[in-house]
Parts: C-alpha cells; sequence; structure tokens
C-alpha cells in the first residue's frame, strides 16, 4: 500500500471509477437496519444469539452480486435490509492514522497521539510498553469510529523481519530478530484488540504475509519479485512473527503481500493461506490482499491467464477480502463460468463478516457497546501524549560516549549549538503510515528547555546537496558550550516503494559532522534521526565526535525526549533491534538474495546478527547507559529431559535421533526458567535490557546464536533486582532444518547472558513413554 496505478482497458476503468465514486459514500461507521426499521428483529442483528447463526442468516438473506460487493475493501451498502457501506481499510502502525481512507481527521478529531515509529519502539525491549501503546491507539481509534470518522479494522502492525538495512519500509517494523518481531506482533496486537473473550475492541491485521522486504531495489520492484526462500528460511525467519501473530496475538486478519513466493503469488496460494494460517495456525479471522494485488498478480504477473481465473485462484486460495476494485468486477464472471462457486464466496464472506459481528457492528448503537463511551475527550490525552513521550525515551539508544560526555550539564553547557537537517523538524519525527499528531516538540524546542540555543541548519534537508551553510554551523559551534548535530534521513531518503542504495549518510553530512567536529568548543553530539541503519564508522572512530545518539523515528514527542536523554533526565536504555553494517557490506549481499545463511564459495555474507559474522559498525542489541550493570546468575537447570510421545515416533523420526521433531515431543513439559539477579553498579538510576542468547550444539541447521528471550528492568543506582525469564524448550531451543522441519538438537546448549555463560544439557527421556 498505497496502490500502483494501472494499464487496465476502457470498459475496465469505467468499472473502477464507478467504484471509486460509490467509495465515496461509503461511511467508516455503516448505519446498520439493526438499530432500528424493520429488519432490527432479524436474527442477523439479534446479539443474543451464537454469532455464527448470525452470520449464516445474513448471508443467506444476500443476493449473488450483494455478496460480491462485499469483497472488497469499500464494501457497498445493501440499502434493502438497511446496512451501509463500510471502509476497511484504516491503519494504526504507531497512531490512528489517515493514510488509509477509513480515518479522516477534523472537527472533534483534529488529530490522534502519534507515537514513535516501531522500530524505535522496538528498540525498548518491553513488551508492557508494546501492549499499552496498543490499547491507547484503539481507545483513540474507538473514539474516533464513535465519532464517524474512523473504521475499526486497522491494517497493523507490520511484522515482517527488517533483512535488509537498505528496504525504505524497516522503519515500520520491529526489527531482523524473529522472536523480537514475534512478540512485538502479539502484544501490540493484544493491545489493539483488547481482552474480552471474542469480542473485539479493533481488528487488528499483521502483514505482509511472507518473505515481503523488498520494495523498488534496482530495478527490482514489489510487484515482479519472486522470492526464492527455502523451506529452512520461512519457518525459521519469514513465517515466525505472522505465526507468533497468529497463535499468541489471536489476530484478527493477516494480510498477504504483493510479491511472489518461489513463483506462487502469495495472495493466490493455498498452501500458505488456507493450509498455512488458516489450517496449522487456526486463524479465527479474515485474510486481505494487499492494495491491488490481485489486479496486480493478473496483470503485472500474467500469473494467470484471464481475470476471472485469478479471482478464482484467490478466493480458492482462502483470500476473503480484496483491497482494491477487482474481485467486485471479475468474481460475477469466475461464478458464472463455472470457476468459482457461489459457496466459495460465502465461506470468504463468512470469515468478513464474522469479524464484524464480533467487533459489535450490528448489535445497534455504539453507545450501546462496551466502547460506546469513548469520544473526541479520549483522544490525545495528556495520559496519551506522556506515553508517547516515554516510548520517545525507552526507545533511544546511546551508541557512544567518549570520556563520559553525556548527559551534558545545565551548570557547564549553558549554550548549545543545534545543527542539522533534522534538528527542527516535526513530520519527520513520526515516520511513515502516520496520521495527524495532536503537536510537535523539535529537538531545537527540546533542548531549548535545557539552555540556550544557537540554531544553523548546516543543510537545507537531508539530502545535504551543498556546503554552502557550513561556515554559519561553524560559527554557531565555536560560540557554544555543547554541539548537538541532528542529522540522519527522512522519507525522502527511506519510505515505502523506495529502499536505499547505500547506508552512508546523504550528500555532505558527513563534511558537516566533520568540519564542525573539528572547531567545536565543547564536546559535540551526533544525534541520528533514520529508520535504518547508518553506517558512521567515521564518526565512531573519531574522538571529537563525543557521543552518537540513535533516535529512530521518534514521535510527537521526539525532541523533548532527545533533550531528556541528553541532559540526563533520562537514562537511556535502548537496544539496536537491527545490525549496522558497513557500506562494504552491501556488494555482497543484493536485496533479492533471500538465503539467511552465508555462502561463503559465492562470497554471499549472509544475514542478520545470527548468520552474518563479518565486522560491523554496531551490533544487534547494542546500546549503552550513563550507569553500569552486572548479572550473576541465581538460578537455572543444568540438565532437562525431553520427553517423547512415543517410541514409535522416535523409529520414525527420520534423522538421527540427536534431533527430535518437535512435534514428536511433549512440549507442555518443557519450559524451564532463569533467574537472573541484575545490580545497578554505577551512581545513575536506569532500566536495563537483559537478553539472553542460545547456540544449540554444533550443527549443519543451528546459528550461531540467537535471541531466546529478553526482560527490561529498572535498578536504582546500588541497587539489586531478580529478573526471571521464561523459555519454552520447544519454541526457543529448537532449530529447523533444510526441509523445514523444527527439531530440538540433544546435547549441550550455552546460555548468553551478558558476560555469563550457562550450559543446560538436553537427554531424551525414553521413561515412561508408549511403545
Amino acid at each position: 500500500m498505497p496502490l500502483k496505478p494501472r494499464t487496465h482497458s476502457p470498459l475496465l476503468l469505467s468499472l473502477i471509477i464507478l467504484l471509486c465514486v460509490c467509495a465515496h459514500t461509503v461511511r467508516s461507521r455503516p448505519a446498520f437496519a439493526c438499530v432500528d426499521g424493520p429488519t432490527r428483529t432479524l436474527p442477523f442483528c439479534r446479539a443474543g444469539l451464537p454469532i455464527h447463526v448470525r452470520v449464516r442468516d445474513l448471508i443467506g438473506r444476500l443476493t449473488l452480486q450483494e455478496k460480491i460487493r462485499l469483497l472488497v475493501n469499500n464494501a457497498a451498502a445493501v440499502p434493502r435490509l438497511g446496512i451501509g457501506g463500510y471502509e476497511w481499510w484504516s491503519e494504526a502502525l504507531h497512531g490512528v492514522s489517515d493514510v488509509g481512507p477509513g480515518v479522516k481527521f477534523g472537527g472533534a478529531f483534529p488529530g490522534a497521539t502519534s507515537f514513535p515509529q516501531v522500530i524505535t519502539t522496538a528498540a525498548s525491549f518491553n513488551a508492557s510498553l508494546w501492549k499499552e501503546i496498543g490499547r491507547v491507539v484503539s481507545d483513540e481509534a474507538r473514539a474516533m469510529y464513535n465519532g464517524g470518522m474512523a473504521g475499526i479494522t486497522y491494517w497493523s502492525p507490520n511484522v515482517n523481519i527488517f533483512r535488509d538495512p537498505r528496504w525504505g519500509r524497516g522503519q515500520e517494523t520491529p526489527g531482523e530478530d524473529p522472536l523480537l518481531a514475534g512478540r512485538y506482533a502479539a502484544q501490540y496486537v493484544r493491545g489493539l484488540q483488547g481482552d474480552v473473550g471474542n469480542r473485539l475492541k479493533v481488528a487488528a491485521c499483521c502483514k505482509h504475509y511472507t518473505a515481503y522486504d523488498l520494495d523498488n531495489w534496482n530495478s527490482v520492484d514489489r510487484f515482479h519479485f519472486n522470492a526464492r526462500v527455502s523451506k529452512q528460511d520461512l519457518e525459521e525467519t519469514y513465517d515466525v512473527p505472522f505465526k507468533a501473530c497468529v497463535v499468541e496475538g489471536r489476530v484478527a486478519s493477516v494480510m498477504c503481500s504483493y510479491n511472489q513466493v518461489n513463483g506462487k503469488p502469495t495472495c493466490a496460494d493455498p498452501d500458505l493461506l488456507r493450509n498455512t494460517i488458516r489450517g496449522q495456525w487456526r486463524l479465527n479471522g479474515y485474510i486481505v490482499s494487499d492494495c491491488d494485488s490481485v489486479g496486480v498478480l493478473y496483470d503485472l504477473q500474467h500469473y494467470t491467464a484471464t481475470p476471472e481465473d485469478a479471482a478464482a485462484a484467490t478466493i480458492k486460495a482462502g483470500l476473503d477480502l480484496d483491497c482494491g476494485p477487482f474481485l467486485a468486477i471479475h468474481t460475477e464472471g469466475a461464478v458464472r463460468q463455472g470457476k468459482l462457486s457461489e459457496a466459495d464466496v460465502n465461506g470468504a464472506l463468512a470469515n468478513t463478516i464474522t469479524v464484524q459481528m464480533r467487533l459489535g457492528m450490528f448489535d445497534g448503537e455504539p453507545s450501546t457497546h462496551p466502547y460506546g463511551n469513548l469520544g473526541p475527550r479520549d483522544v490525545c490525552t495528556p495520559a496519551h501524549q506522556y506515553l508517547a513521550l516515554e516510548a520517545a525515551r525507552q526507545g533511544i539508544v546511546l551508541l557512544k560516549n567518549g570520556a563520559r560526555s553525556l548527559p551534558l550539564s545545565v551548570a557547564r553547557h549553558r549554550t548549545v549549538a543545534v545543527i542539522g537537517p533534522n534538528s527542527d523538524v516535526t513530520v519527520t519525527m513520526i515516520g511513515n503510515y502516520a496520521g495527524k499528531a495532536c503537536g510537535y516538540t523539535t529537538p531545537l524546542q527540546g533542548i531549548g528547555r535545557y539552555a540556550r540555543t544557537i540554531h544553523q541548519l548546516g543543510c537545507s534537508g537531508v539530502a545535504c546537496l551543498g556546503n554552502q551553510q557550513f561556515g554559519a554551523a561553524e560559527a554557531a559551534a565555536r560560540q557554544a558550550d555543547a554541539t548537538v548535530l541532528v542529522m540522519g534521513l527522512d522519507q525522502s531518503m527511506e519510505a515505502e516503494f523506495r529502499d536505499r542504495t547505500g547506508v552512508l549518510l546523504p550528500g555532505h553530512q558527513r563534511e558537516l559532522v566533520s568540519r564542525v567536529a573539528m572547531v567545536s568548543r565543547g564536546p559535540l553530539v551526533l544525534v541520528l534521526m533514520s529508520g535504518g541503519p547508518i553506517d558512521v564508522s567515521f564518526a565512531k572512530n573519531d574522538p571529537r565526535v563525543a557521543a552518537i545518539l540513535w533516535v529512530g523515528y521518534p514521535g510527537q514527542a521526539g525532541g523533548t525526549a532527545i533533550a531528556d536523554v541528553l541532559f540526563g533526565r533520562t537514562n537511556p536504555g535502548g537496544k539496536l533491534p537491527m545490525t549496522w553494517y558497513p557500506q562494504e557490506y552491501l556488494a555482497r549481499a543484493p536485496m533479492t538474495n533471500m538465503a539467511m545463511r552465508a555462502d561463503p564459495a559465492r562470497g554471499y555474507p549472509g544475514r542478520t546478527y545470527r548468520f552474518y559474522k563479518g565486522p560491523v559498525v554496531f551490533p544487534f542489541g547494542y546500546g549503552l547507559s550513563y550507569t553500569t550493570f552486572a548479572h550473576e546468575l541465581a538460578h537455572a537447570p543444568t540438565a532437562i529431559s525431553v520427553p517423547l510421545t512415543s517410541l514409535h515416533e522416535l523409529k520414525n523420526t527420520t534423522t538421527l535421533s540427536t534431533a527430535i521433531r518437535v512435534k514428536h515431543t511433549n512440549c507442555d513439559t518443557l519450559s524451564l526458567g532463569l533467574h537472573i539477579d541484575v545490580k545497578n553498579t554505577g551512581h545513575m538510576d536506569g532500566t536495563h535490557t537483559l537478553l539472553v542468547f542460545s547456540t544449540p550444539p554444533i550443527g549443519k541447521w543451528a546459528p550461531e546464536k540467537h535471541l531466546v528471550g529478553f526482560e527490561t528492568v529498572h535498578v536504582v543506582a546500588g541497587g539489586q533486582k531478580r529478573v526471571k525469564v521464561d523459555l519454552d524448550v520447544c519454541k526457543h531451543l529448537s532449530v529447523v532444518d533444510q526441509f523445514g522441519i523444527r527439531r530440538i538438537q540433544m546435547g549441550e546448549h550455552s546460555l548468553h547472558i551478558g558476560d555469563i555463560k550457562h550450559s543446560i544439557s538436553l537427554q531424551m527421556a525414553l521413561d515412561n513413554i508408549k511403545s
């Protein structure tokens, strides 16, 4: 999303225009017959009946033409049943957004709380924060729905793996690690959807399934890209966050992507949709296409011979809803030609209408619903805006702090030169898929609350095409007690359909940093605003650059958060959710190579910290603090017996008994707890992120190490707290073989917690198993 312009026949174009005109009459909150009128007593309006009974009753009252017009995002009204139109497409990636047509700002709702971009929030490694943000966003979404300004089906979050540092949409994701992405997905979805049984506060959607992480690179675009992915990488990496989203988060929707996977469009692959999402993972909800992707697989990928074949293939594969007009135009023809049955259409509608029923959309006036009292007073509240500030603070990562130059002192650093193209920005701070913020505090404004500022842009934009303003920037640095350079990227450099060609600072930004560093009278701090990683090796190795902060895109309160960290009101605790590679890495790793593992024979370096072992600028999980922490392992098992479900399955495990299939294991008994004492050995209170990595026994399948658990803990200076990290052996200590089968390797597994290394021996238990 958004849609890409396509070439259509005149007749098809006329139909699309007609649909688009009709779309303007579609309200996000439909006026259902269940509110009043003669149909309010029909079974589908009776909230006391089981949902499946109500759904069956409604579908049975629709004509084929009415059904087909409900298969698209701008679902048409059914006047004879009193059903208004509904716009399914709304966005809430990190706050209610008007990117989709389902949300409109204005009147009593001029804006909504704009949280930091996802990559920044992920750097907090704080699962409870992610859920709380989701809860606040859904409060504001429901409030706007009640006011007729928004829908309640949100196509968020984006949980694709941030595989390549150049990807323009990496900013939308929780980073490169599957465990981190999966836990983020489940927690944010739970926050959005609420915890009231089968009811939904709003319906979330995890996207873009699957192996989607290339938009437009080196003449290859997402509409034509065929991602060649091994079964091993699909199971071990790309599908992990989606499985967590469905199984643990109980998400109401999954979106299939534009690209093909191994020669099949994801939206027309029954193995991916019907067999995996709905069959294995048991999705309780609907599957939606990325916008216009059904048209793309016919028009651009030429996957089917006719448009009717495309409509039939996608619905039969398990697609329930089309973002775009394609199914509304071609499904009836597919049914008339016998390529699709009306029962197939009914199945798709049952999934979408069930979600609407769970949302309470057929239960009468919103005021009677559990969330019906939410309104304008519940949007942009002081508590919500404070949460946005706290999220920004927690997501900032301290990458360098030479000679403990930070935090700055209000007594010693009374004048601060604030320089750089991102030094006084507003909308840049909220990244993409954002809405209208409640208000902004820019970095310049934030620093101005602590010190007198001297402001110079240095460049007239992040492209930094000239050095004409460098002299003024240098003059400012000479006069100040400290200098803060706010550099980096914005949406002109990285965005949807805009992948980067390199990871260096754009234009003359490096020159600006170096020249100002040479003349700065006080400590110079480099603040990097970006979604993706940047190779700043020059600044890392330059002693004149005293400190480096990465702030991602920190949201509406970004300026306050940056200043709070600079002056020590906040002790930074964020950790990088992705590897920062040197520029040289890119030449050996084309974006089109989806393999995670390195291939030394071909010079391919591998992807992410799990498989790439070359030099890095900053590693995954890196982040400094103004204090220091020490770990001590208080309690952890040293040996675990792995029970099999039957001896027969051991004999038929198809490989060595040193690597048992997870499905042949009794996983219910295989959980363990690590108890770790975390002590703050410094002089400042701080939040510490405890990362637990595992190294399996040496084998051809296993990564050298992978993240198996994490927890954040706040510890006062000189204090100590005990942290428990729960591990699931089947989930966290398993590996995936080349056939995509998840297995538990017997033998010594090494756990790494900071500088602690602990071994756990996994042994097969053959006692008391069935023969």
